[in-house]
């Protein structure tokens, strides 16, 4: 079995520890000497200038699924040449009424290159065995849209 660490740092910047004034800002240490400043979202009492556990949330699903994607699209003999995509976390209520992300939507833009570029129906057939082959979507369950284009 795989194992992925990572370390989290915070520390207590004021003389009071109150839920409207503790500092919500920390550091993620992750492999290879990284670091995220990390806080809350600004609608949690959070800094708006660092990323926030939701965004990347999103971020990791949106990361797996293009690697996921790169690898069938390469395996089906396509040439991708670029790739972005925009994620987007919704925040609701789950069906236990508590507070979660609920749905995340991809909006990946793919170009390829080469003789052999795909139709929009099999464009989404890549995209669904993406999804399908993720490592995070088959660990959660927000549900997921992919919303996908391409370019020539």
């Amino acid at each position: 079995m795989d194992k992925f660490i990572i370390n989290i740092d915070w520390q207590r910047s004021s003389d009071d520890f109150s839920y409207d004034t503790f500092n919500r800002a920390h550091v993620i240490y992750v492999g290879g000497d990284q670091t995220i400043h990390n806080s809350a979202a600004p609608e949690y009492k959070g800094d708006s200038d660092m990323t926030n556990p939701e965004e990347l949330f999103a971020s990791s699903l949106a990361s797996c699924h293009m690697l996921t994607f790169l690898a069938v699209a390469s395996k089906s003999g396509y040439i991708v040449d670029n790739y972005e995509c925009k994620a987007e976390a919704f925040m609701g209520k789950n069906a236990s009424g508590k507070m979660s992300v609920t749905e995340i939507t991809l909006h990946p833009q793919t170009v390829f290159s080469g003789d052999k570029h795909p139709s929009e129906e099999q464009l989404k057939s890549l995209h669904d065995k993406a999804h399908a082959n993720c490592f995070i979507a088959q660990s959660i369950n927000t549900k997921v849209n992919v919303l996908s284009s391409q370019e020539s």
